[in-house]
């Protein structure tokens, strides 16, 4: 990491406002409801598998999900070993497929890009279905440089006229969004981890779910945000899948559209 890496970001005042609310929240995050141990004990308590889940529903489709993530995956591993940083890896994104083609939204919002494994699966599956757009929110690594250009780098280019991109943060990207789009059918979460940047995330787009919208957060262990929140809302159609010592949160009834 170069210093003058991140103060190339930093002088740009609509990047600096938000790296300092992201220092800001790491510092003063808010806190849970429950503990890290309460929380854990939950989830490992109603943890299921994601792909027996996914049988369950349409065992065809799963297999199909299971063939376009190996081709993503085999197509992104060859492109980012030209690349010198590391920019992280894919989470769940066979099932991110999978519900995506069995659900055939029309707007899906997910934050989160980085080198864009699940971008590629969104975009890919509303290509298979012939119908819908991903509209992703996401902020540049600004410790490395030039950060921009590697923004969903594993995307393949066949896909992307279906991709609208916004990289000024969450809380800028989230506003434009929901200003553009009439509903939002399938909302996923894989940004800012702590548990007031989830909580500024949901305020921004729960007015405009769709009634049968299907919502994931990742990385749940990482504070108790996903529990509080099903408490909250009163909540019964919610799992909990485990993915690799993670935990990933989906609220929502899937059905095939």
């Amino acid at each position: 990491m170069k210093i003058s890496n991140i103060l190339r970001q930093a002088i740009r005042p609509s990047r600096s406002r938000v790296m300092l609310k992201k220092l800001y929240k790491r510092i003063n995050d808010t806190r849970g409801e429950r503990s890290a141990t309460e929380n854990y004990k939950w989830l490992r308590e109603n943890r299921r598998s994601f792909s027996a889940f996914a049988e369950s529903i349409d065992q065809a489709l799963w297999r199909e999900s299971e063939t376009v993530a190996r081709r993503i995956t085999e197509a992104a591993d060859a492109r980012l070993r030209e690349v010198e940083y590391d920019l992280g890896g894919g989470g769940v994104y066979p099932l991110l497929y999978f519900i995506t083609r069995l659900m055939r939204p029309t707007v899906v919002v997910e934050t989160g890009v980085a080198a864009g494994y699940s971008s590629a699966a969104f975009l890919e599956a509303l290509e298979a279905n012939a119908h819908g757009e991903l509209y992703s929110s996401d902020f540049p690594y600004f410790r490395i440089p030039d950060p921009e250009r590697y923004i969903g780098i594993v995307v393949d280019d066949s896909v992307k006229h279906r991709w609208h991109l916004y990289v000024e943060g969450d809380e800028n990207n989230l506003r434009a969004i929901v200003d553009e789009v009439p509903a939002i059918d399938l909302f996923h979460y894989d940004s800012d981890k702590s548990y007031s940047g989830r909580e500024q995330a949901w305020d921004q787009v729960r007015a405009r779910l769709a009634s049968n919208a299907v919502v994931l957060f990742d990385d749940i262990q990482d504070n108790s945000f996903f529990m509080d929140f099903v408490g909250r809302e009163g909540r019964e159609d919610w799992y909990v899948f485990e993915f690799n010592d993670k935990y990933i949160g989906l609220v929502g009834t899937l059905k095939r559209e």
